[in-house]
């Protein structure tokens, strides 16, 4: 996990940092390994026997396969990773050259890996999130009108090329992609609508900020008798903004690998945990890394040498349904393993809520 410990304590374990404050770039590493912690809190009440070795991965004097082959002790069995993709290419190859399944909890793609049947992405990558959309509109929207709106770009024209794709197969099926600047105005959008029957607006990209403008001027248009919903990508999972009163009349949906409605016992252990200690809330970060070595130990205390032949199993899920499905590259090869669940959130005036 991305931890940068020597950015932040000098070499006499002094936080190099005023007091009362803490830089927000440590947060998703330290998130993960709270919750990796909590989650072997677990484990040694069922007396559990896991050893757990903690590797920071962006230390500055030693690198990730310098810190693989130094490590002491008996032989890792399971490597879980909170990484970059280049991280991810490095770690990947390791555990495939040693037989150790490695597990990702945050990427959104497969860093360019093949061929490696101890990988897993519990991240869905953009390719099964953009086939997760489409179906979800063609399911639920069968007979009414797709409109893209896109701004130009290299990720933008990968999107496309993903739907066009995927709606190949299907029969009857034509979205209309209109590119827009980054300044677009409430005419280009209007222009594309209609006033009898309604539009589905899809935000083709990734900009978190392209989003929130299309979704605050089609609530403009909303109130002009335009009849319109927006979709986007999960990039808008972490927005807030879309419960302010600018975006209210129109609906705005998304897909996202990761729901937890906080609701089961385990997630509300977590939270009085953090406000009772910590005074804080438990990020998504935390929930996950408690969610992976929670289900991947104990598939490893199960299975033991045997874990990588239940790599797709849906045993010991916690806080979300997981569908660890194999992907299949050339020759019919088997690339990695990746979670297929998505799942749909809805903004509607001001207020969250899951759709499927």
């Amino acid at each position: 996990m991305p931890l940068l410990l020597d950015s932040a304590i000098d070499q006499d374990n002094n936080f190099k940092f005023p007091p009362k404050t803490f830089p927000k770039y440590l947060l998703p590493g330290l998130e993960f390994y709270e919750g990796a912690l909590l989650a072997l809190d677990s484990l040694n009440k069922k007396r559990a026997s896991v050893q757990l070795v903690v590797l920071d991965i962006r230390a500055a004097k030693q690198n990730i396969q310098q810190q693989l082959e130094e490590l002491a002790g008996p032989p890792l069995d399971l490597l879980i990773t909170h990484c970059n993709a280049t991280e991810l290419r490095i770690i990947a190859s390791y555990g495939l050259k040693k037989n150790i399944p490695v597990v990702n909890v945050n990427l959104p793609n497969d860093a360019g890996i093949t061929e490696n049947p101890f990988l897993v992405l519990l991240n869905s990558t953009l390719r099964t999130q953009c086939v997760a959309l489409a179906d979800h509109l063609q399911f639920q929207y069968p007979k009414q009108q797709v409109v893209v709106f896109r701004k130009m770009g290299v990720l933008e024209d990968r999107i496309r090329s993903y739907w066009e794709e995927h709606n190949q197969t299907i029969k009857n099926i034509k979205w209309t992609y209109v590119d827009l600047p980054d300044s677009f105005s409430l005419n280009q959008l209007s222009s594309k609508l209609d006033t009898l029957r309604p539009t589905i607006c899809v935000a083709g990209t990734l900009d978190e900020d392209f989003g929130k403008r299309m979704a605050a001027q089609l609530a403009i248009l909303s109130k002009q008798r335009y009849k319109a919903s927006l979709f986007g990508l999960p990039t808008w999972d972490d927005s807030k903004d879309f419960s302010k009163p600018e975006y209210r009349g129109i609906e705005i949906t998304y897909c996202t690998p990761y729901y937890n409605a906080l609701t089961d016992s385990v997630s509300q252990q977590v939270q009085r945990f953090f406000t009772t200690y910590l005074y804080a809330r438990p990020s998504d970060m935390v929930l996950r890394g408690f969610e992976a070595v929670w289900k991947y130990a104990n598939l490893l205390l199960k299975y033991n040498n045997n874990i990588a032949t239940q790599l797709d199993s849906s045993e010991f899920e916690l806080f979300r349904e997981l569908q660890i499905k194999r992907v299949f590259g050339k020759e019919k090869k088997l690339d990695y393993f990746e979670n297929k669940k998505l799942y749909f959130l809805k903004w509607q005036d001001g207020i969250l809520k899951l759709v499927s």
